[in-house]
């Protein structure tokens, strides 16, 4: 006989699957994220599509939206709904930040070995500093 997969599962069962704790499914249930189902007791009860949801809240999380970002991507039903647009501002800015990680690495990598004396007469370094200042800079205001 087959055996009928579970249409629902309760807020520990969510938790061993998904490894996340349950405080965190309260707070992802209370910013509209997740929607509970009903109770158990006094268990909370998801549809088993919840462990999706988990997993594209996550991806959303690693990519670097916020709760609120990820919130917009999911309908009333949680039905997942992504702007394309919103989809490439974040890789642009992913972009950028490789970028300037990756230059911070390499500057990184040649302090450690430069032959200079002190760090402060190593050209590459100088233009370290220089780079680091201008992002602590707020823009001009006119």
């Amino acid at each position: 006989m087959k055996k009928m997969k579970k249409e629902t599962l309760d807020i520990g069962e969510v938790v061993e699957h998904s490894g996340l704790p349950a405080s965190t499914l309260r707070y992802y249930e209370e910013k509209g994220l997740l929607q509970s189902v009903g109770r158990h007791g006094l268990r909370r009860l998801f549809d088993a599509s919840v462990l999706e949801q988990l997993s594209l809240i996550s991806l959303g999380r690693l990519a670097g939206f916020s709760l609120d970002e990820i919130g917009s991507m999911f309908s009333k039903e949680g039905d997942l709904q992504v702007d394309r647009q919103q989809l490439s501002l974040k890789a642009e800015q992913l972009d950028q930040t490789i970028n300037q990680l990756t230059a911070m690495r390499d500057g990184l990598r040649h302090a450690a070995v430069c032959p200079e004396q002190s760090h402060l007469q190593c050209p590459k370094f100088t233009k370290m500093l220089r780079a680091a200042s201008r992002q602590l800079r707020p823009p001009n205001r006119i």
